[in-house]
């Protein structure tokens, strides 16, 4: 009896490694995709995601058995910690504008120009997970964008649109071999950004939030709907 209680104790502890093993194992492989696709596209050979991970192509096809289901999993994976971290930055800051700026670096840094915008179309229709994880994602960035301009720290001329496309453009990678310290100078040029969106704490009228008082943007703010058209 002894026996069979041990033995079923050891048969669940190496399942539960097996689990553990595999989770570590595909962790492993998203950020290794996410890492290759940012500088080689959606296209970028399998096996250099498998020397990436450092797993073999086996342990790749197991979790995803074909590229649309990876290029998938990456987005998914991109898109939750986006709005995980907008969220974090909308309970943990008490200046609603420095909320919109730790956002907008957090968004950058997570791969949301190089990834998440180059899905290709049919990956989005009819997909449920992806849709929603979207939608989670727009919801952060609008109560962000919405709470910033309430306080008069945001020009109000902008929309939560202008603010997506920006950072989707600043986080789209150099093309290979360009000899510079790219983590440095997209977040230098995110910074650039978002000092023409803040104002010190007026009325939220546009100076352009660089002191040049009736700066005013051309067209009209651009919404989410603007972006999904």
């Amino acid at each position: 009896m002894a026996d069979d209680v041990a033995g079923a104790v050891r048969t669940r502890e190496a399942k539960a490694v097996r689990r553990a093993d595999q989770a570590r194992n595909r962790e492993r492989i998203v950020a290794a995709a996410r890492e290759v696709f940012a500088v080689r596209g959606t296209g970028a050979p399998m096996d250099l995601i498998t020397r990436t991970a450092g797993v073999g192509s086996a342990t790749l096809y197991r979790h995803f058995p074909d590229r649309d289901t990876l290029v998938h999993g990456v987005c998914l994976d991109v898109a939750d910690r986006i709005s995980e971290r907008g969220r974090a930055a909308l309970d943990e800051e008490a200046d609603p504008f420095e909320a919109l700026r730790r956002f907008a670096v957090g968004a950058v840094e997570e791969g949301i120009g190089a990834l998440c915008l180059m899905l290709p179309d049919h990956l989005w229709v009819d997909d449920a997970e992806l849709h929603a994880a979207r939608r989670r994602v727009d919801a952060v960035a609008e109560e962000l964008v919405r709470r910033a301009q309430r306080a008069g720290r945001m020009r109000r001329d902008v929309g939560v649109g202008d603010v997506m496309v920006a950072l989707s453009q600043l986080a789209r990678p150099l093309p290979e071999g360009v000899g510079a310290d790219i983590e440095r100078l997209t977040e230098r040029h995110v910074r650039l950004f978002l000092a023409g969106l803040e104002l010190p704490g007026g009325d939220g009228l546009p100076d352009g939030g660089l002191g040049r008082p009736g700066a005013e943007l051309p067209g009209r703010p651009a919404t989410l709907e603007d972006l999904r058209r």
